[in-house]
This record gives C-alpha cells, sequence and structure tokens, in this order.
C-alpha cells in the first residue's frame, strides 16, 4: 500500500521533465501541493506513531527505499518540502546513510542524474520518430 501510493506521487515527477515548458512551473507546484497535503501527512503519521524503525516493521524494505527516491526527487525541484515533516527529515537521513545506500548517492556512482535536455530529446526520439 505505501509503495504503490509513492509510486503515484513519483510518476508526477518522473513526467515532469516531458511537460511542455509553460506547464513544468504549474506541475512543480502541483506536486508540492499533493505531496504537502496527500502523502507527507500520512507518511509522517506512520512514523512518528508505530514504534517501528522503518516504514513496515523493524527492517529496510522497498517502500522505505521508494520512498526515500521520491523525497530526493522531490527536493531537487522543491528543496524545502519536508520543512513541516521532522519524522520525514529523520527518516530521510537514516535511510541514506545506510552504507550502500550511501555509497549509491555518492556522486560518481551508478545513480542516474536528474533528465536533462538531451535525455528528454532521445526519449522523444525513441518514442515519437
Amino acid at each position: 500500500m505505501y509503495v504503490e501510493g509513492t509510486l503515484d506521487l513519483l510518476e508526477l515527477i518522473i513526467m515532469h521533465p516531458f511537460l511542455k515548458p509553460d506547464d513544468q512551473q504549474k506541475e512543480v507546484v502541483n506536486m508540492a501541493q499533493k505531496a504537502i497535503i496527500r502523502y507527507f501527512p500520512v507518511f509522517e503519521k506512520v512514523l512518528r506513531d508505530h514504534g517501528q524503525r522503518f516504514l513496515v516493521g523493524n527492517q529496510l524494505s522497498l517502500a522505505d527505499v521508494i520512498l526515500l527516491q521520491t523525497i530526493l526527487a522531490l527536493e531537487e525541484k522543491i528543496p524545502n518540502i519536508l520543512s513541516a515533516f521532522p519524522h520525514l527529515q529523520e527518516f530521510t537521513v537514516k535511510i541514506s546513510n545506510i552504507p550502500t545506500i550511501k555509497k549509491f548517492l555518492e556522486p560518481g556512482s551508478k545513480k542516474k542524474p536528474p533528465p536533462d535536455d538531451i535525455y528528454v530529446r532521445t526519449v522523444y526520439n525513441i518514442f515519437m520518430p
């Protein structure tokens, strides 16, 4: 359930570079509103109330990784998006510092950078020749 909900928000982020330039800023506002009003309060409450180390129990799960990915992608567009969510801030730091994740997030790792204009043109050329 957590993964599916987070993927709904992540989909908005993934599609953002492919929007028309005029629509991109509007979509950033839309993403921020959805994250702050609909998604983040749910995760904040879970992390605050359930007494476990991770979203689903006491060990890392796909739900934790997907939520971290979504938060980091949103922070690239809206740096202070977590300002009202202290438990999500703590969660982000904790998950980001797991050694294998920390290594993956370091510069020079296999982590893909945010899509740039060249990437967007390449995708359009492949799918809409």
